[in-house]
């Protein structure tokens, strides 16, 4: 009997899975930091065959040819992939062997016009246990299917329709395995926190799923969408090129003062991973706020341009703090950064040079006030309900729209929770407007109905 191993990337909404049958296995849609999976795969006495891919994808930069490099697996993937480099392409009912489980391709296009589900068998005279979806069959939806640009929307949306009802037709109890959950603006609308799931929960449950009429389904598909990050445009051109093989977890050099005033110099962005009290409170000129957790990569990619040269404040402790912020970052193909402040704003402050400071407030502190105060909503996509007279453009609208905003009086910048507002201040702030950053709660605890 196959096993599957789940490892989930949370930063990016994304699960790879790694198909072990005997001492044999095939990694699906790695990321691009597989290197310890790599590890304990050679501890157990597995060695990794293939790497499947199924689909380009659009929201990170993929593993594997990493995994080849180390292993000598063969890179497999949608027969119609435009991949530049050497692979297996895998057309409908193609099959590889692993071990003693066989994988059979099955032809999903929607979420790209490649896409590629696989079949695992056991038996091949049996039903199929598990099927990877990649983004196509999702836990409580679907794969979006306007990535491809907006002249293949409808053409990818019409062929989504008819691959899930393609994969719907499979067996209850076989297991669903799609890369792209919750977190991932791969997905068309919410789904489920699952990460896995069976294909009779999803008949019962994916409202995906239960949408008969193609039309309907197209019209649904086509309206709605918030906007995806910017440097997804830059992941399928750099997948299908093959990113650079890194052979192994960069280390991040710490920095001194005169390097990071003199790479400022030269064009870098200070990006400062510390929270966002701390900086709010004293932070280097010209800093961007973007708090180290599982989001801090998927936010650098609204807001700053794709292969920008980067220098990073770090909290405590730096060095572990700096191979996160790295590995978020490679992923993502942000691949150019300096390295990180050693010691901080203290380090800064201490070398004689100057910080700056914005105000913050809880949400408590507008309530009441909002008429009597400028106020800037910067939520992905702002819904009904929204604040009346307020300004409202996106946080990742924002760098390219700091031109409009007035600077005759302070802004008092919001969002849902406080995050992105901290990050709106700073950019305000590295402009010289007057800032106070909501840094807790959100529009929602302004009005009843927003």
């Amino acid at each position: 009997m196959s096993a599957i191993e789940i490892m989930t990337t949370a930063s990016l909404g994304d699960s790879s899975y790694l198909l072990v049958s005997g001492d044999e296995a095939a990694l699906v849609d790695p990321q691009r930091d597989s290197w310890g999976l790599m590890e304990s795969c050679t501890s157990r006495g597995v060695r990794i065959r293939y790497v499947l891919e199924t689909h380009v994808h659009n929201d990170y930069v993929s593993g594997a040819l990493e995994v080849r490099a180390a292993t000598g697996a063969t890179v497999a993937g949608p027969a119609r992939a435009p991949y530049a480099f050497d692979h297996l392409p895998l057309a409908e009912d193609d099959e590889i062997v692993v071990g003693g489980a066989t994988v059979r391709a099955m032809e999903t296009p929607g979420h790209t016009a490649e896409h590629t589900s696989y079949l695992v068998f056991d038996d091949p005279s049996l039903a199929p246990t598990a099927v990877f979806t990649g983004g196509s069959l999702l836990v409580g939806g679907a794969g979006r299917t306007d990535l491809s640009g907006d002249e293949r929307t409808e053409e990818l949306a019409r062929a989504q329709f008819r691959s899930l009802r393609r994969l719907s037709l499979l067996p209850d109890t076989t297991r669903v395995l799609p890369t792209h959950g919750a977190g991932s603006s791969c997905a068309a609308g919410p789904v489920s926190g699952s990460r896995t799931t069976t294909m009779g929960t999803e008949r019962r449950s994916n409202p995906t799923l239960a949408i008969e009429n193609e039309e309907k389904f197209v019209g649904e598909r086509l309206s709605g969408l918030p906007p995806y990050p910017a440097y997804y445009r830059y992941m399928a051109p750099i997948n299908r090129a093959g990113p650079e093989v890194l052979g192994g977890r960069p280390e991040l050099r710490p920095l001194t003062p005169g390097m990071v005033e003199g790479l400022v110099g030269g064009g870098a962005q200070l990006v400062d991973g510390r929270d966002r009290r701390s900086f709010a409170a004293a932070h280097l000129p010209g800093s961007l706020c973007d708090e180290l957790d599982d989001r801090f990569a998927s936010l650098v990619g609204e807001v700053v341009p794709f292969g920008a040269r980067l220098a990073l404040v770090l909290p405590e402790p730096e060095e572990e703090a700096a191979d996160e912020a790295m590995m978020q970052l490679l992923r993502i193909g942000y691949e150019n950064v300096a390295g990180y402040l050693a010691g901080g704003v203290d380090a800064w402050r201490a070398a004689g040079r100057p910080v700056r400071s914005f105000r913050t407030a809880d949400v408590a502190e507008l309530a009441g006030h909002i008429a009597e105060r400028r106020v800037l909503d910067v939520r992905p996509d702002r819904p009904e309900g929204g604040i009346p007279g307020t300004l409202a453009v996106p946080l990742a609208e924002l760098p390219r729209r700091l031109g409009e905003m007035p600077r005759d009086g302070e802004i008092w910048t919001v969002c849902g929770t406080g995050r992105r507002a901290t990050i709106a201040a700073s950019l305000l702030d590295r402009v010289g407007i007057p800032v106070t950053a909501v840094i807790s709660g959100g529009v929602r605890d302004l009005t009843p109905q927003a």
